[in-house]
């Protein structure tokens, strides 16, 4: 029987800044717009989490059952350590789409009910991620499915839940966020590539190999920051983000120098702070230039 401590280690709670970023970006760019509105901006943010807990948990699963986690440089998994039962975690998954589903209704209930479709389509992309029959995560798609629900999804829906429309900034604004997410998956999956490889879990960093995932992880910071730097030509309080840059300095240098195992973990919390730090600044530098 998994301890409550197994269980939070599962949620993986330092992915949490992918969900909360995003949210906190779409709430600065619907203030900015003038369309704040705090309930449905909580709302959103227990979507976000929801769904964040669910795909951790049913990624839990769903590789547990495959058997791609029974040698792991990461984190503990609960099936693949024999912590839980597969039975145990998939109960853990649906609770958690569950809660993110209930949430969803009442979003589509005060705004729109197309909301409904979008929330149908987050739950599959979660689901699918890493289990049913075609798991895009075993064919290198994850990275672009992140930047689609993570940045644009994400950021656009939360503006648009407040402001009722979906307008250019937000979706300007999704691009760094992004970004940013994605070097979160993409510097998880250079740790875990030889493992992947032997597996065949045919990720996007298996496909770059080494050398290529460790440049594009590099290259994706960079561009976030010179979007950001874009629109702050735009909104000038914006601009206040940069100071985040440098807190990419020290994962990129770890994954440049050739960093393994270990060091890539410290990267990849790193990385979660570098999200997190971007998107408050982000968010807070769109809602005062509105």
């Amino acid at each position: 029987m998994a301890t409550p401590a197994q269980w939070l280690a599962g949620a993986r709670p330092r992915t949490l800044p992918a969900a909360l970023a995003p949210v906190l970006v779409g709430t600065g760019t619907a203030a900015a717009l003038d369309g704040f509105r705090p309930l449905t901006a909580l709302l959103a943010l227990l979507v976000a989490l929801a769904l964040q807990v669910a795909v951790n948990y049913a990624n839990d699963y769903s590789d547990g059952k495959r058997g791609t986690d029974a040698v792991r440089v990461g984190p503990m998994r609960l099936v693949g350590s024999g912590a839980a039962t597969p039975r145990q975690v998939l109960g853990a998954a649906l609770a958690s789409f569950a809660v993110a589903a209930v949430a969803g209704l009442a979003l589509a209930a005060l705004t729109s009910w197309w909301l409904v479709a979008v929330g149908a389509a987050c739950i599959a992309a979660a689901w699918t991620y890493t289990g049913g029959p075609l798991p895009y995560g075993y064919r290198a798609l994850g990275e672009v499915f992140v930047f689609v629900f993570f940045g644009l999804v994400a950021v656009v829906g939360t503006t648009f839940v407040q402001t009722g429309r979906v307008d250019g900034l937000a979706v300007a604004a999704s691009v760094p966020i992004g970004l940013l997410s994605v070097a979160l998956l993409v510097v998880n999956n250079l740790r875990d590539i030889e493992g992947d490889a032997a597996v065949g879990k045919r990720t996007l960093a298996v496909l770059l190999g080494d050398r290529g995932t460790r440049i594009a992880f590099a290259a994706l910071p960079a561009v976030a920051f010179g979007v950001i730097a874009g629109i702050g030509a735009v909104r000038p309080w914006a601009t206040i983000a940069v100071v985040a840059a440098p807190l990419a300095l020290a994962p990129v240098r770890t994954v440049l120098s050739g960093g393994r195992g270990p060091a890539l973990i410290g990267a990849l919390q790193q990385t979660g702070l570098l999200t997190l730090v971007t998107g408050v600044l982000l968010g807070a530098g769109l809602a005062l230039s509105g």
